[in-house]
């Protein structure tokens, strides 16, 4: 809608999200390759009043692999967040945690052969790719509930990564070039439902 230049209210972007936004998440994710060396993190946020966590990981480009909402923090919410990573089909050389103590077991009962790593500061990547979801949540008022912030936060990931682009790394032209074929992508995608 922001290439067309119209404006919609938050009401309206939530009901395409509920109706289109997971069929579109899931074609973008067929057609993403994740990197080998992932970075997971939980991060706090509160739900209808309530104290949820949120797990992510990412590769090491920034890539949303999945997310996952949660009421605990503990090794049994991190084994259920490893094995919905494992459903992927991808497997790490390495995965990249902080020195939360519940990743232990699950990484070397689920991802046996990849090397774990715990350091905080080695983990940046997943921490700065908190930054996303903490803006959408400040424009939406707060998630109202588990459900709803389970769908929206998985649908937003794979579509925000897929428009994402490190303007500091790239100059302005080629910039426009990568936004031009994500848009001619997200084209093809919206109008042919036979893509992925």
């Amino acid at each position: 809608m922001a290439e067309r230049g119209l404006d919609l209210t938050y009401e309206t972007v939530r009901y395409w999200c509920l109706k289109f936004g997971s069929q579109y998440a899931k074609r973008i994710k067929k057609h993403q390759q994740c990197g080998d060396r992932w970075h997971l993190d939980e991060v706090y946020c509160r739900i209808g009043g309530e104290m949820m966590y949120l797990w992510r990981a990412v590769d090491q480009d920034g890539q949303t692999l999945d997310i996952l909402v949660q009421r605990k923090r503990n090794a049994q919410a991190a084994l259920k967040f490893l094995k919905k990573l494992r459903k992927q089909g991808a497997y790490p050389r390495s995965i990249v945690t902080d020195k939360l103590k519940s990743y232990i077991k699950p990484s070397k009962c689920v991802f046996s052969g990849a090397r774990h790593i715990r350091d905080k500061g080695a983990n940046n990547r997943a921490e700065n790719s908190h930054q996303a979801t903490r803006l959408r949540e400040a424009k939406m008022r707060c998630f109202k509930s588990l459900g709803q912030a389970q769908r929206f936060l998985s649908n937003f990931g794979s579509i925000y990564d897929f428009f994402r682009f490190d303007a500091h790394k790239t100059s302005a032209k080629t910039h426009r070039i990568l936004r031009a074929r994500s848009f001619e992508f997200w084209r093809n995608l919206t109008q042919n439902p036979s893509i992925g």
